[in-house]
């Protein structure tokens, strides 16, 4: 019912944007604008909970692990898969997109001011930069990744602890992140109202125009993620977890759908959750670390979606991308996908310094923006599945049956 609702909020907000572009109509254009604030309202309900409610999750799955032992295979071999298959997923965008600039017209780039790239970290700094001195401090600034650090390593210590004293933790955690996850339950039955705020203003300011001018390029994101979903995720998941096409689609149906209609992972999480456990056999244990957090860090539906951008606005302002330097931009591109944050469009901001670090001028980044909904819907979904796609692959690399058996685990 609530996914029906949400599609129909969604439907909703892209026809009435359309109509007000289409039209030209002062008082649609006024619909299609002033429900911005419900949009606003929605999501900043979802970035209200994100930070509780990943700290939660993730003290609890790796407090019930006990012994650090257990916490350093499965979080290595899950950030191992994480950052392995971000280079395939690069180098596909990139492919896809080489191909589909066969199909381009000439576009009209709108002149749009310039913006100054973040400088972009070097490897160690970027190391340094996971502990942070302030765990406070990069709660209130949205850092998610120090937190992740901070929270694993403080339910590693809790999980050394006697059973008496970690079991308190434990139901500390466990009882804060159901109530979380009951708001996230509450804030969804929203979703409807906020999906329609967030689309109908969005889409009256592309309109037709820009849509037709830039459908190349979103065709080419879009085939390239069902491509890289297809080949990469779906046989891996039948080769090493004997999970079926049909089983991951269908069984994940509810999780990804959410992540699309509200392109957040972070959104989608409680289903996510559920969904892994029952509808793949993940064990609780792994779910409760892998999904949240790969909801905070492993994009690769983003990083597909950047490797590909690249490609197309060096083609745009006619840069020139030999081979040497499509190199050096997937390294950059690689390492910004690691500070994607789990919210709309931020796979398109952080594009800067890779843009710098080839030469394409940042205004592009405008150019992105403005069409970006329909891309950011379809690579959120794919983020999702990728996510619970690698809670399934973990779970067997590592044994479900293990971490079934850990004390404390319900």
């Amino acid at each position: 019912m609530l996914h029906l609702a949400i599609a129909i909020g969604l439907v909703a907000g892209l026809a009435t944007g359309l109509a007000a572009a289409a039209t030209g109509s002062d008082v649609l254009m006024a619909v299609a604008t002033g429900v911005a604030p419900l949009g606003q309202a929605f999501m900043n309900g979802i970035r209200m909970v994100v930070i509780p409610l990943v700290m939660a999750v993730i003290f609890t799955g790796v407090a019930k692990l006990g012994d650090p032992r257990k916490l350093g295979r499965l979080g290595g071999t899950t950030l191992a898969f994480f950052w392995s298959s971000l280079v395939p997923a690069i180098a596909t965008g990139m492919a896809v997109m080489w191909v589909g600039l066969r199909f381009t017209s000439e576009v009209t780039v709108p002149a749009v001011g310039d913006t100054v790239a973040p400088e972009l970290p070097g490897f160690v700094d970027f190391l340094v930069s996971l502990i942070p001195s302030n765990p406070f401090a990069a709660a209130s600034s949205g850092a998610l990744l120090p937190l992740i650090v901070f929270t694993a390593l403080l339910a590693a210590a809790a999980g050394a602890l006697d059973d008496e004293p970690r079991q308190r933790l434990i139901g500390i955690a466990d009882a804060l992140g159901d109530a979380l996850i009951k708001l996230v339950w509450w804030i969804l039955w929203t979703a409807p109202i906020g999906i329609f705020g967030l689309a109908a203003p969005v889409t009256a300011q592309m309109g037709w125009a820009l849509l037709q001018s830039l459908a190349v390029f979103v065709i080419s994101v879009i085939i390239g993620l069902g491509l890289f979903v297809g080949l990469f995720y779906l046989p891996l998941l039948k080769i090493v977890a004997g999970i079926g096409p049909k089983q991951m689609l269908s069984g994940t149906f509810g999780a990804y759908s959410i992540a699309f209609s509200t392109t957040s992972t972070v959104a989608a999480l409680p289903v996510a959750l559920e969904e892994a456990r029952e509808n793949l056999g993940v064990s609780e244990t792994v779910a409760d670390l892998v999904v949240p957090l790969g909801a905070s860090m492993y994009r690769a539906g983003s990083a597909l979606f950047q490797g590909a951008a690249i490609v197309f606005l060096a083609h745009l302002y006619d840069v020139p991308l030999p081979l040497s330097a499509a190199g050096g931009a997937l390294l950059a591109t690689f390492l910004v996908s690691l500070t994607v944050a789990p919210v709309p469009s931020s796979g398109v901001v952080t594009l800067a310094p890779a843009l710098d670090a080839i030469g394409v001028p940042l205004s592009g980044l405008a150019i992105l923006l403005g069409i970006d909904r329909i891309p950011d819907m379809f690579r959120s979904a794919t983020n999702n599945v990728g996510q619970l796609a690698t809670a399934a692959l973990v779970d067997s690399w590592v044994g479900g049956g293990d971490t079934r058996d850990v004390p404390g685990d319900a």
